[in-house]
């Protein structure tokens, strides 16, 4: 082999390993579907979102058993299902779909967790919005087998801080956050103060007792793979509560 076809070899395997990295290998869980009137999960949710639709993830939300939710850290990451093994109920050539973590699906002992109690600990089960689970199977179909992996959350625009509380108690929902998806820590900056960590409330809700009235708030976020991203002066010095500001984005 010449020099110039070793170099496109090496380049071809260089590629495939990168692609390869951005992507977990595939699991099993298990996936079913909840009845909402308009295909897709609006509830509140475990994680914090509110409307969903207004939180940009829509019917491409889900909500996952104690084994993934992992005490509501796992909210915002993105996962990529796909039934398989289940010739009457998977969609030919096992198409898959994109969700988000938005909620907890909870245990129920009471039944077996072959018929009911699909998010037993420790099953890895998905609950999705029916609309979404037609993607991927037909909608007869009670619970389905599926392969999951995480992947990168793709974004439009950039994070969304939604500030709610009072003058002595503030709080800040982070949504559409790219790439990993999994925020692990915020911090928050007025014009008066230097960086101030924010503590996790429940879910993607963060808080801090200082209050920031009247200063422009800058934000430092941090995910799960260890990348820190900050937009400065998110929200101006006038900034309301019940108010969305959007930052910048992975």
């Amino acid at each position: 082999m010449g020099a110039p076809q070793a170099i496109v070899l090496f380049l071809i395997l260089l590629q495939t390993c990168k692609t390869a990295a951005q992507h977990e290998e595939w699991k099993s869980a298990t996936a079913t579907y909840t009845n909402e009137t308009n295909g897709s999960i609006i509830i509140e949710g475990a994680c914090g979102y509110g409307d969903l639709h207004r939180a940009t993830y829509g019917k491409y939300s889900a909500g996952l058993s104690t084994m993934l939710f992992n005490r509501g850290s796992t909210c915002g990451a993105c996962f990529e299902l796909r039934c398989v093994d289940h010739i009457l109920w998977c969609r030919p050539g096992s198409p898959s779909v994109i969700l988000t973590a938005t909620d907890f699906c909870p245990p129920n002992y009471g039944l077996s967790s072959d018929y009911g109690g699909w998010c037993n600990f420790p099953k890895e089960h998905f609950e999705m919005s029916e609309a979404a689970f037609v993607e991927i199977a037909e909608r007869r179909a009670d619970l389905v087998p599926v392969q999951y992996r995480r992947v990168k959350c793709e974004r439009r625009g950039g994070l969304r801080f939604t500030v709610s509380g009072s003058s002595h108690f503030y709080q800040v929902l982070v949504t559409n956050v790219g790439l990993d998806g999994e925020v692990i820590a915020v911090k928050v900056k007025g014009s008066k103060t230097g960086w101030i960590p924010m503590a996790r409330n429940w879910g993607q809700n963060w808080q801090s007792n200082v209050n920031l009235t009247g200063q422009p708030l800058s934000f430092e976020v941090t995910t799960s793979n260890r990348k820190t991203l900050t937009s400065y002066n998110v929200a101006p010095a006038n900034w309301q509560f019940g108010q969305i500001y959007e930052g910048k984005q992975f």
